[in-house]
């Protein structure tokens, strides 16, 4: 029995059993810590020998931070090419890293940035909200920054972890006063504009032109971001030495060169002067000498930290300084629609130029008495007097019964109303002409001949701007040829200041082969008796002989008008170079005095007598004028 319950069952005694189980588990687990051993091993030696120059690149990309340089936009000059109107100063933006704050800590290092930069705290939270913890693109969170203040910032490094700065000019667009409608100004692309734009290349964090000028040309304007790679350490503290640092210099943005001449635009501006109202003085090609709207804003606001305070103020002005009444604004032509109408009927020979038609001050169409604006009556009117008198009797009789609406249109469309003019600054109106079909679409009536009778003197529904007014007259002087206006003269290298491209006057509309120069020629001649012996009355300037076109539009209240005038010269210049057209409009919402034309004699005067607006109005003896009270044509 003991044989048989005291052994094993294989003949080997319990001793032995247990010895050997315990010695089988330690060579497996030695092999399989072996295993694991040269596993390892060979994963080492792959990553460090086989493959470690691809890791090393990794690392180096890690610890490698690439900044963007910001290039120095272009800089604005008028047409004299002497002193810039907009440069660039230069100032610091403040970026961060939300990644590379320890966590937790953003709200604590923000309130520490405040301190030092002197930035209301809250403008600095919405600017990185939770969501933007985790980021590791840097986010800008404080512009023009001085000097002294990324040296503070640099002095306390090590406590503000994720904390950067690098230049970024901003513009600066001095005493520009009216220009600002023309040049406009630059502010951070928003996302709806990256949205648009980032196939162009534009990124987040980019200036970009928000109007006029700026928006325009933007694209030659901004130059071209440089980049700097730097080796930094885990404090993000760079690295000096190190071969994988590189650096790509920004190139600055091309000069533009404006028609615009700043002497001229000064003395627009100060002739105009705080009426609601715009001037436009363009040569016979296109070019823009001077373009004035008021009111107007000052671009250097929009640099100020609190410029979404400023924008918002300008924004609901009730005013409107933001909007170049030049292009932007249109208005019932008035009278100026006399010119219009002396071309169709001299053109399609619709009455013999000396018909005279009688006017009493009054007639009577329709169920109503028509009232021309000279009560009393002008007596018979032949064309040219009728012009010059701007006789709405005159024009009342021939719009209806010789001229018709649908050849109006036709000859308003053909001098470019209804439609752009194209010149190279964004948000221009098209000013609107009407037609019978028009009218029965909109109000479902239908056209009647006193319709024709108000258009003919440019009321009804007629709108047009002030340029489109300035390129009708310059069609006139170039016999049925409208150039497209524009602003911009040349574009400039910013180093060697060398022409790269000069604009071309290109053609708008041409009525040559419909129209013979010797219509025109009547037109002017017409024009001219305006100033000598009709209603404008404005030929005491000694300096040059002018030809041209008042009107006043009536907007519903009785004793408030637009007041338009528009007029040329010299008149019988050697060459149409020599020539400028300048239109005046001051708004009804200005008190009455019948200013344009008077705006306009001193902008004359002073253009070709070489003077200044003061100088200008002692030559004239305006300098005790009382603008003349009440309507006048």
């Amino acid at each position: 029995m003991s044989s048989l319950f005291g052994g094993s069952l294989l003949g080997h005694s319990p001793m032995e059993v247990s010895d050997k189980r315990p010695l089988g588990r330690i060579w497996i687990l030695q092999f399989l810590f072996a295993a694991l051993f040269i596993l390892y091993a060979a994963r080492l030696f792959n990553m460090q020998i086989v493959s470690g120059d691809i890791y090393r690149r990794r690392s180096l990309d890690i610890a490698r931070r690439t900044i963007v340089l910001p290039a120095q936009r272009g800089e604005i000059y008028d047409r004299n090419f002497t002193e810039p109107l907009v440069v660039n100063n230069d100032t610091f933006a403040v970026t961060l890293t939300p990644a590379e704050v320890p966590e937790g800590d953003i709200p604590g290092l923000l309130t520490r940035v405040e301190g030092l930069l002197n930035l209301p705290s809250q403008e600095l939270v919405n600017k990185i909200p939770p969501q933007y913890y985790q980021l590791y693109q840097p986010v800008e969170i404080a512009s023009n920054v001085s000097f002294d203040a990324v040296a503070v910032l640099a002095e306390n490094a090590d406590t503000l972890p994720g904390l950067s700065w690098q230049p970024k000019p901003i513009r600066n667009y001095g005493e520009i006063g009216s220009l600002s409608h023309i040049i406009g100004y630059v502010g951070n692309i928003t996302r709806d504009e990256l949205i648009q734009l980032y196939n162009q290349g534009y990124q987040q964090g980019d200036v970009i032109g928000k109007m006029g000028l700026e928006r325009q040309y933007d694209s030659i304007l901004r130059g071209k971001d440089g980049l700097e790679t730097r080796t930094v350490d885990v404090k993000g503290r760079r690295i000096s030495g190190d071969p994988n640092n590189s650096r790509r210099a920004p190139a600055m943005g091309k000069n533009l060169v404006l028609t615009i001449d700043r002497s001229i635009q000064v003395l627009a501006e100060k002739a105009l002067g705080k009426r609601m109202g715009a001037v436009v003085a363009m040569r016979p090609n296109g070019e823009i000498l001077a373009m004035v709207s008021y009111p107007w804003y000052d671009p250097n606001l929009f640099n100020r930290r609190d410029m979404s305070r400023e924008y918002f103020r300008i924004s609901t002005d009730p005013n409107t300084p933001f909007i170049n009444r030049a292009i932007q604004s249109s208005y019932p032509p008035a009278s100026t629609f006399k010119i219009l109408m002396s071309t169709a009927l001299v053109a399609e020979n619709l009455i013999n130029p000396e018909t005279r038609i009688n006017c009493s001050g009054s007639m009577e169409y329709g169920n109503r008495t028509w009232h021309c604006w000279a009560l009393g009556g002008h007596g018979w009117q032949n064309l040219q007097q009728g012009l010059a008198n701007s006789c709405d009797i005159y024009f009342w009789i021939t719009g209806r019964d010789n001229v018709g609406v649908d050849r109006i249109s036709r000859y308003a469309k053909a001098f470019g109303y209804g439609r752009l003019t194209g010149i190279d600054l964004p948000g221009e109106a098209e000013g609107f002409i009407p037609t019978p079909q028009w009218k029965e679409r909109i109000f479902h009536e239908r056209w009647v001949a006193g319709d024709t009778m108000n258009m003919s003197i440019g009321q009804s529904y007629n709108l047009v701007t002030p340029l489109q007014l300035t390129n009708l007259v310059a069609t006139v002087i170039n016999d049925g040829v409208g150039y497209k206006p524009h602003v911009l003269k040349e574009i400039r290298d910013p180093v060697s200041r060398a022409i790269e491209r000069t604009v071309i006057p290109e053609i708008l509309h041409d009525m040559r082969n419909e129209t013979p120069p010797k219509v025109f020629e009547t037109v002017r001649n017409n024009m001219r008796t305006v100033v000598t012996q009709g209603s404008a009355r404005v030929d005491n300037i000694r300096s040059v002989e002018l030809a041209g076109k008042t009107g006043t539009a009536e907007v519903g209240l009785p004793d408030r008008w637009h007041c338009w005038f528009t007029a040329y010269g010299p008149y019988n210049a050697a060459s149409r170079d020599e020539q400028v057209i300048v239109t005046v409009l001051v708004e009804a919402s200005n008190p009455w005095d019948w200013w344009s034309p008077y705006a306009t004699a001193i902008i004359f005067q002073g253009i070709f007598a070489g003077q200044t607006y003061e100088e200008a109005v002692a030559a004239l003896g305006f300098q005790w004028l009382v603008p003349a009270q009440g309507r006048r044509e």
